[in-house]
């Protein structure tokens, strides 16, 4: 019975994640920002598998999936993979992976970057992520991944974030951008902590399973790169097709 919900769990989990190529962006996606990349960065991603249209409406944000830079030579497992890999994420069917940027290609994304974070705690970091990489969650729960079969839950506002921690744990842990959480907490590098009152430097964290993808743009402590702008951006070099 165990095996039978593990193989219909893994099912479930394959369908929720495949992308969906006829929902895809509609905007250009800027094209520069491999270049851009640095180890420790977060990428975000507005992706189109089901299970990307249920975390965007829970979150109300573009955002649907996160991955951590770790580059080609600080993180052993990425250096040695077949793919020439230098991501680490959570995937819902496959649990923590390696991929290469090749994965997010044709989708809209974002690089946030955490600011003062010295060598050692960037190889932290990484070691925390790679770490985990081969981790498989325990998918025999399909009550909770039936949660994200319903397109648009009928979730008021205030509980959509919890919805996405519901359940039995393990599936939830396989949100992205729970792992990426989990792993910046381990260096004491804050996303979203909470202030304590009366307290200007005195913060209680977050759990990690509440964090979400677009926690990291909006943490005032991650900056966000724009690599059209990387270089200088002089407007008046643009030309402008004017209307017949």
């Amino acid at each position: 019975m165990s095996k039978m919900l593990e193989r219909c769990g893994y099912g479930l989990g394959g369908w929720l994640s495949c992308p969906r190529p006829w929902l895809g962006p509609q905007l250009p996606v800027d094209e520069g920002v491999r270049a851009c990349l640095e180890p420790g960065d977060v990428l975000l991603v507005e992706g189109s598998s089901r299970i990307s249209t249920v975390i965007k409406y829970l979150t109300q944000s573009t955002w649907s999936h996160a991955a951590l830079y770790v580059g080609d030579s600080g993180c052993p497992v990425a250096a040695s993979s077949p793919q020439g890999g230098g991501f680490v994420e959570a995937d819902l069917a496959e649990g923590v992976r390696v991929v290469g940027f090749e994965e997010f290609e044709g989708y809209p994304l974002r690089i946030c970057r955490p600011v003062g974070l010295g060598r050692q705690d960037l190889e932290r970091l990484i070691a925390f992520a790679c770490g985990r990489v081969g981790h498989r969650y325990d998918l025999r729960n399909i009550f909770d991944l039936a949660r994200f079969l319903l397109p648009l839950p009928p979730v008021p506002t205030p509980w959509r974030r919890h919805m996405l921690r519901l359940g039995s744990g393990d599936p939830t842990r396989a949100i992205c951008s729970t792992l990426i959480a989990e792993a910046f907490q381990s260096i004491r590098y804050p996303i979203l902590p909470i202030p304590i009152a009366g307290e200007a430097k005195l913060f209680q964290r977050r759990h990690h399973t509440l964090f979400t993808p677009r926690d990291f743009d909006l943490s005032p402590w991650f900056d966000v790169v724009k690599p059209r702008l990387v270089e200088g951006f002089d407007p008046h070099t643009l030309h402008w097709q004017e209307p017949a």
